[in-house]
């Protein structure tokens, strides 16, 4: 296959009628080793040959799936391309395209670069605005034009996947990130929100949106003011002392006795359960990085990972 640019190998892909996988092993085929797929774009590239018509093409939609399953494309690449849709009146395109997003929206996360993670975070933010925009075109048109199932039936959907996506903390948090990198764009979502809110005034579906999703966006301003209060007991400082005695001192003892005076300290001072275990882990490690090379860096790695593993 000898293509010219990624929009021609697409074509022909489609035009062959080649099956996802079929598709995914030539386009590796004859194109340079180590571009990026999000270098090149290929996210976009599939969605804009996919959403042509005024339904999508299932068939390059297949290549879009097969490339965001299998991990050639990251996250963010294709929220950006959703973002980019503007045409809402294409009820089927803009179904499909919230189906993909229910592919990995409820597993957002990024592994590479710090730049990438800061642009998961932007496009997130950037795909919460097009929702905001989705639901503001549909409500303008059933205020237009009255009762429609089908338009009412994309209204909901487009609140739902909204609610889906900023219900959850991390993805608020994520949002929160976005935000504060860019000042200017929360002014956006702001003004989406109140646009929503007054549209949804005239029209029948209003509890999913003030109820449930309207709250989320007002705390997410608040999310680093809400948990920026340390617990009253953030440190336990006689577990810390404890283990590092024993690591130094009592390697080979017996776990029982290690265990129950363990115990012992966490009833007298009331140590939560999560805490109790993240101190008994800090202390072994601080051992472990403060140990020099040699007999007693292997005595520490021997407690650490053999004996405190064993409580």
């Amino acid at each position: 296959m000898k293509v010219v640019n990624l929009k021609q190998a697409i074509l022909q892909a489609w035009k062959e009628r080649w099956s996802d996988y079929q598709w995914a092993i030539n386009i590796k085929k004859n194109f340079p080793k180590g571009a990026t797929w999000d270098y090149l774009n290929l996210a976009e590239a599939l969605m804009e040959q996919a959403m042509i018509g005024p339904s999508p093409n299932p068939l390059i939609l297949s290549y879009l799936k097969y490339a965001i399953s299998s991990q050639m494309v990251s996250y963010s690449s294709v929220l950006t391309a959703i973002s980019k849709f503007e045409d809402f009146s294409r009820e089927l395109c803009v179904k499909s395209l919230l189906e993909i997003m229910d592919m990995f929206c409820h597993r957002l996360s990024c592994h590479g670069k710090a730049e990438e993670c800061i642009g998961l975070c932007r496009a997130l933010l950037g795909v919460v605005v097009w929702l905001l925009q989705g639901c503001a075109w549909y409500c303008e048109r059933l205020r237009e034009l009255g009762p429609s199932a089908s338009m009412e039936a994309s209204l909901r959907d487009c609140q739902d996947r909204l609610h889906s996506l900023i219900r959850s903390t991390k993805n608020r948090a994520l949002v929160h990130i976005a935000r504060l990198e860019e000042q200017g764009s929360w002014s956006n979502v702001e003004q989406a929100v109140l646009k929503v809110t007054d549209a949804l005034s005239s029209v029948c579906s209003q509890f999913i949106f003030l109820v449930l999703i309207h709250p989320c966006f007002r705390s997410i301003p608040l999310l680093l003011s809400v948990q920026c209060d340390p617990p009253v007991h953030a440190s336990f400082p006689s577990v810390h002392a404890f283990i590092m005695l024993e690591g130094t001192m009592n390697l080979t003892g017996e776990t029982q006795p290690l265990v129950e005076q363990l115990m012992m300290i966490k009833r007298m001072q009331r140590i939560p359960a999560p805490l109790f275990v993240l101190e008994i882990w800090k202390a072994c490690f601080t051992g472990l990085i403060e140990s020099p090379e040699g007999t007693e860096e292997l005595k520490w790695t021997a407690f650490t990972f053999l004996k405190v593993r064993s409580v």
